[in-house]
């Protein structure tokens, strides 16, 4: 009979429940060894990393607001350069231009002052730089972003220079600008003795205030140094993030060095907690210094064991990367030429469940083959449900559009679980009677063994996802065909299943933190993919398949799931409220147009909230006037102009040769700024080579369509700024400089202690600009 399950054993809900309580109990074991160890204190012995010493970096570190070229950036760099004075190091400062190095250029300049100190090697065979960047965004205080990183350098040097030299050079890197444009980094690159050497570079960031140390990025060829990291004291990392984070656009300052061969590493950082991410919120008081001391055991770990290497072959990329994640406390890994062999054997094993199945009578080719198919219902289901689960929390609670994640997503993670099992036994209750479990079982193996072939091709290092699961889930269910008793069968099926738990469950809870319930729908699908492989562990929970049809029966796990989801959600909107410590985020910044004297208040918010609304009423399109803001219809209300001075550019020199026009002027700021900047028209290339504060800056920005520079931390007598034109006539330039702060402006009023602000480059702007013709 092709309804027929692989087991029936006699006591379906004892069965039921205790085949789900091992695997709940896998998925706890599992989850929790991505978990960040507990901090170290003070008394710690000298030679290791302690969370406590290193939060005394991070409490000065986070003292203050201290962007790029402010003397709040000043202090925090003496602060570095006095404590590595005194562990005996000689730093030096780096101050010089930096240029952007991003995956995509917004023509970002920036005065930089990184600084640098090297801990000799006795005898060295290379080099190990160990990075972060000591500047914060323009409304943080940065205590996670990157005080951990600055901190966990500071202590690591600490720690190294107690006991005897490395074998090998050690470079500690406190780059500057890397919010503004990764200028710190690409100078110590490009212009830097050091930077020009092959060197392995390990970069250590936060993007939020708590969570695992998750290393989320390499070089290419990094099967060697994936050995290297997997020895460190909690090795947290997936070569499905490697692969995910390859296809984004965001950047660290580890961007720079991979443009370059002669650099191999490692990024790492922390990414949970991200709502203080950015934010007036990211102090020293929402640091889990957990999350501290994962970063520091590692990092000390990897400074030594690198410090200690024959570096020459790790300087090199491997012959390929690794494929490697994080199973039963280990961080598995394996060479990725293993990835499409696995892939094709998992596809072979489910092919060998079916046709054995088949000759028992327990499914048949088309019937699998219709179980494949309807595997991917719950998937996409999952991926639906989830979205609009956020869409419903940002529709109840608007200020949620602005973030990834809430402040106390813990609830709401539980919630999206909950609706992910509710999906998943909903469909396996509609399907089962039809077309049977095994079917039904064997087809969700299928589809997991089709997406290990199509992620083997498309990202590699996310294969085992599926292939593994697919390929111990065909391996038990053959071995139960074999197994005589109901209970061993059911054990046996169980034990596959719990390979699937070891392997995804810990993704579900990386995937989380990493895209936010804004994404839900990634962490959804993860589970749902978990669901998948572990349906034989549900068939319990129902009555057997041929028996009389109990409706009821059969849709009260699904509605359980549904209640579960539903509780869930709806102590997440009641713990997660608005409040002082926690407020909504809003977004709001002042553009003030000196050619026509009138000014508007913008925000980013597409749907403003109550408070932003008092300013912004209307949507219109600004990046042609103000080219630093995003292009695309903004939020914008009318604004009182206030007596601010605009940016001048200045004529030092103009000279015309031929058909080339060159001209060299000086473009300065009237009051303090953050910024200056200037812009060509929009589909002008007159600019032929443009040189600014004395370095080669790009010609054209496709993706704004014109040329331009953002100049980061201007001196105060401003910059130099020579272009080459192709024809002799005018050129118009746009000028806008900007500040940052709100509150000395007309009709301004103070948010509200309920009322936050958002974490963007562009929040509390106050932006300048004039259009001159030179």
């Amino acid at each position: 009979m092709s309804d027929r399950s692989f087991a029936a054993p006699p006591r379906r809900p004892l069965t039921a429940a205790a085949a789900l309580a091992v695997l709940a109990l896998l998925a706890v074991l599992g989850i929790a060894d991505v978990q960040p160890p507990a901090p170290r204190s003070a008394s710690a012995p000298a030679g290791d990393f302690s969370a406590a010493r290193a939060f005394t970096h991070v409490e000065r570190i986070g003292q203050e607001v201290h962007v790029t070229g402010s003397p709040a950036a000043d202090r925090v760099r003496e602060h570095i350069v006095a404590t590595l004075t005194g562990y005996g190091l000689r730093p030096e400062v780096q101050d010089t231009v930096g240029v952007n190095a991003g995956k995509f250029g917004d023509g970002g300049m920036a005065r930089v002052r990184n600084v640098v100190a090297v801990l000799p090697g006795s005898a060295s065979t290379g080099q190990v730089v160990l990075m972060a960047h000591y500047d914060s965004v323009q409304v943080s205080f940065g205590a996670n972003d990157d005080g951990a990183g600055s901190s966990t350098l500071l202590e690591v040097a600490r720690a190294m220079t107690t006991g005897a030299p490395p074998r090998n050079d050690v470079v500690f890197l406190f780059t500057d600008a890397e919010e503004a444009c990764l200028c710190g980094a690409e100078a110590f690159v490009s212009r830097h003795p050091l930077g020009q050497k092959p060197s392995v570079v390990l970069n250590f960031e936060a993007r939020g205030s708590s969570g695992p140390a998750v290393m989320f990025q390499t070089s290419v060829g990094n099967a060697d140094l994936i050995d290297v990291y997997a020895r460190t004291p909690h090795p947290v990392g997936t070569s499905l993030a490697v692969e995910v984070y390859r296809l984004l656009s965001n950047d660290t300052d580890f961007t720079p060095f991979l443009g370059q061969s002669r650099f191999t590493g490692l990024n790492t950082a922390y990414i949970d907690g991200s709502s203080v991410y950015h934010s007036p919120f990211d102090r020293p008081s929402t640091m889990n210094r957990a999350s501290l001391q994962h970063h520091g055991d590692n990092a000390l770990a990897l400074a030594r064991t690198l410090g200690a290497a024959d570096l020459p072959p790790l300087l090199r990329p491997a012959a390929g990367d690794a494929v490697y994640f994080p199973f039963a406390g280990l961080l598995v890994r394996y060479p990725a030429a293993l990835t499409w062999p696995i892939a094709v054997l998992a596809l072979l094993a489910v092919a060998a469940l079916v046709f054995l199945a088949r000759r028992r009578g327990l499914t048949s080719v088309p019937r699998s083959l219709a179980g494949l198919g309807l595997a991917l219902v719950p998937l996409i289901a999952v991926a639906v449900a989830a979205q609009l689960l956020w869409t419903l929390l940002v529709a109840l609670r608007p200020g949620y559009g602005e973030l990834l994640d809430p402040a106390r997503p813990t609830w709401f993670r539980f919630g999206v679980v909950a609706l992910t099992a509710a999906v998943l036994l909903g469909w396996y209750a509609l399907s089962r009677r039809r077309l049977g479990p095994v079917p039904l079982f064997t087809g969700a193996l299928g589809l997991l063994a089709v997406l290990g072939l199509v992620f083997a091709a498309a990202i590699p290092g996310g294969s085992y996802l599926v292939a593994l699961p697919a390929l111990f889930g065909a391996l038990a269910g053959i071995a139960a065909l074999y197994v005589p008793r109901p209970w061993l069968a059911t054990a046996v099926l169980t034990a596959g299943a719990g390979v699937a738990v070891l392997i995804l469950a810990p993704t579900v809870a990386l995937f989380f933190p990493a895209l936010g319930l804004a994404t839900g729908a990634a962490p959804g699908l993860f589970a749902a993919l978990l669901g998948l492989a572990a349906l034989p562990a549900l068939e319990p929970l129902f009555r057997p398949a041929d028996a009389d049809r109990h409706r009821l029966l059969g849709a009260t796990p699904a509605l359980a799931a549904l209640v579960v989801a539903l509780v869930c959600t709806t102590t997440g909107m009641v713990a997660d409220r608005f409040d002082a410590t926690h407020p909504e985020p809003t977004h709001l910044m002042y553009a003030l147009d000196r050619d026509t004297g009138t000014a508007q208040w913008v925000s980013l918010e597409q749907s403003p909230g109550a408070w932003t609304s008092r300013y912004v009423r209307d949507h219109r399109s600004l990046d042609e006037l103000f080219p630093v803001l995003p292009a695309g219809e903004l939020s914008t209300g009318p604004a009182e102009a206030a007596p601010l001075p605009a940016p001048t550019a200045t004529v030092l020199s103009d000279t015309t040769t031929g058909d080339r026009r060159t001209v060299t002027f000086r473009l300065a700021s009237q009051r303090p700024v953050r910024f200056v900047s200037f812009y060509a028209e929009p589909g002008s290339h007159r600019v032929q080579q443009a040189t600014v504060a004395g370095r080669d800056a790009v010609p054209y920005l496709p993706d704004q369509n014109r040329f331009g520079v953002v100049f980061h931390g201007p001196p105060t007598d401003g910059i130099e700024v020579t272009l080459v034109l192709q024809g002799p006539g005018p050129l118009k330039l746009r000028l806008v400089d900007g500040s940052d702060g709100l509150d000395t402006l007309p009709g301004f009023t103070p948010r509200p202690p309920t009322v936050g602000i958002f974490g963007s480059h562009s929040s509390e702007l106050t932006a300048v600009a004039t259009t001159t013709t030179i």
